[in-house]
């Protein structure tokens, strides 16, 4: 036996286990060398380890922090007040530098102040002086007219749930009255433009994108959605030459380089769009759902199949109910309609709007990929629909003998005939086929008798193009749907009072 052979026999192994501690010094080191992203990993191993120390939380929040992860690192600051260290006066601070960020002054005002009540000569006092002076810079403005400033914000963030859930007109109203109030307020400026796109009001969505672009030269969310807007009104010289302006902006924020991104591929330029995403992924960028779709969808249609595929794995891990949704099944869904993009279909049947949902019903009727949508959790076991909607899902089913005739029949009858004419369905005239069933279900509410499906569809179709500011006269719309215009008069003032 070699001399070798008996060291190895005889030689002791040490199982070695990391601590909270040896993960927070990797933590610290990766931090000081600006790897931010590996410093949170290491960082909440750390805390993992050691849960109740709050020197570890705390530079986990600041971490995140720099990162812009500003929600996460307050719940960490938070729970160190409350939990683990009330007496950690420097938390103080670093709220109200979070929430100054997040744009919620009077949070930042409040731990701002409690940081110099508490600490009239400490560490971080004359940085929170100078924060407060900061917030107050402009109008000597008091706690009180503070509270005047989140209430701004909270109408944006109730804007943008207006927005996502089709409630375009509400969010309209809410926009303008931020903007009224708060004038360099450009992200509302940008969601009053994607509103008013998605209401039909294309010429009114230019416009206040060029309101913003006046008063904000380069606004970067603003140049993106310009470019968006174009592409769905198919102007392709004015999309190549904001493409061309757009691939020049170097962004340093990351945030900013996610949107771009983004822009790039939901126009279908797909080798910008993976340079940004794929970029971003490799520093250690944690994106959300929507960042994984694309930069699965720009991958794939570049021949990376296999970065595409581990990018879905991503979306499927966040949002498991996206199983089955891969974009390469949808790539040219911009061009066919909604009808035929998936995605949009199960997000619109997991609305918490009754309209949304008969709107999706209506969809996947027409989709390409029906049998798989029948098949989805949101179709077969949404406890979303109410009995109507259920009656339309086993209409669309197919023929079924003896089934009596029900009012969802006639709702499906109508939107045929504004199918004849506004097909494939297209972002902006998705609000049509809402508008029609928000009236229909009213109808039925108030026992309005439902006949003449033509006369009804000529009324939607009517105050739509007036909502939307397009001039189309009674008798050109008549005339498209083959009735009289005495007929579509009486019609549109039955879909006015419901509308009301």
């Amino acid at each position: 036996m070699s001399k070798d052979s008996k060291l190895r026999k005889t030689a002791k192994i040490f199982s070695f286990h990391p601590t909270g501690e040896y993960y927070f010094t990797k933590g610290l080191k990766a931090y000081h060398r600006r790897d931010l992203y590996n410093a949170k990993k290491y960082l909440e191993r750390a805390m993992e380890l050691e849960p109740s120390e709050p020197m570890i939380a705390c530079q986990l929040a600041i971490t995140c922090t720099e990162i812009g992860e500003y929600a996460y690192s307050n719940n960490l600051l938070e729970n160190i007040l409350d939990v683990l260290d009330p007496f950690m006066t420097e938390c103080h601070y670093f709220l109200a530098n979070n929430y100054a960020h997040l744009g919620m002054f009077k949070e930042a005002y409040r731990h701002a102040s409690s940081y110099l009540n508490k600490e009239e000569d400490g560490e971080f006092s004359e940085d929170a002086e100078d924060l407060l002076d900061l917030i107050t810079f402009e109008s000597d403005e008091t706690e009180e007219s503070l509270n005047l400033q989140d209430g701004l914000i909270f109408k944006q963030e109730q804007a943008k749930e207006y927005l996502e859930a089709g409630n375009f007109p509400k969010a309209i109203d809410v926009l303008k009255e931020t903007i009224e109030e708060y004038q360099d307020y450009w992200s509302a400026y940008n969601n009053l433009a994607l509103a008013y796109f998605y209401l039909g009001k294309i010429d009114k969505a230019f416009e206040t994108l060029e309101d913003v672009l006046e008063k904000s030269p380069g606004n970067l969310h603003a140049l993106c959605n310009l470019v968006v807007f174009n592409h769905y009104q198919h102007n392709e010289d004015k999309v190549e030459e904001l493409v061309e302006a757009l691939d020049k902006i170097r962004p340093m924020l990351l945030e900013q380089r996610f949107k771009l991104g983004a822009t790039f591929a939901l126009i279908g330029k797909y080798s910008l769009a993976f340079k940004w995403l794929r970029q971003l992924q490799k520093q250690g960028f944690e994106g959300d759902g929507t960042f994984y779709y694309w930069l699965a969808a720009s991958a794939f249609h570049l021949g990376h199949e296999n970065t595409a595929h581990q990018a879905w794995k991503r979306v499927v891990e966040i949002n498991p109910e996206k199983e089955g949704l891969e974009p390469w099944g949808d790539m040219n869904a911009s061009v066919n309609g909604f009808e035929h993009h998936l995605p949009s279909i199960i997000k619109r049947l997991e609305s918490d709007f009754t309209e949304e949902r008969l709107f999706a019903i209506f969809l996947a009727k027409h989709s390409s990929q029906k049998k798989t949508i029948m098949r989805h959790p949101a179709f077969v076991k949404n406890t979303l629909l109410t009995e109507t909607e259920k009656e339309y899902r086993d209409y669309i089913k197919g023929p079924s003998p003896g089934r009596q005739t029900l009012p969802v029949d006639f709702a499906d009858r109508t939107a045929e005939l504004l199918y004849q004419h506004f097909q494939p369905i297209q972002l902006a005239e998705a609000g049509l086929y809402l508008m029609w069933f928000s009236v229909f279900l009213e109808a039925v509410d108030t026992g309005q008798k439902l006949t003449n499906p033509a006369g009804w569809a000529a009324a939607v179709e009517y105050a739509w193009n007036k909502l939307r500011g397009e001039k189309k006269s009674r008798q050109e719309i008549a005339d498209k749907h083959f009735i009289s215009s005495a007929t579509l008069s009486k019609y549109v003032k039955l879909v006015n009072d419901l509308l009301q």
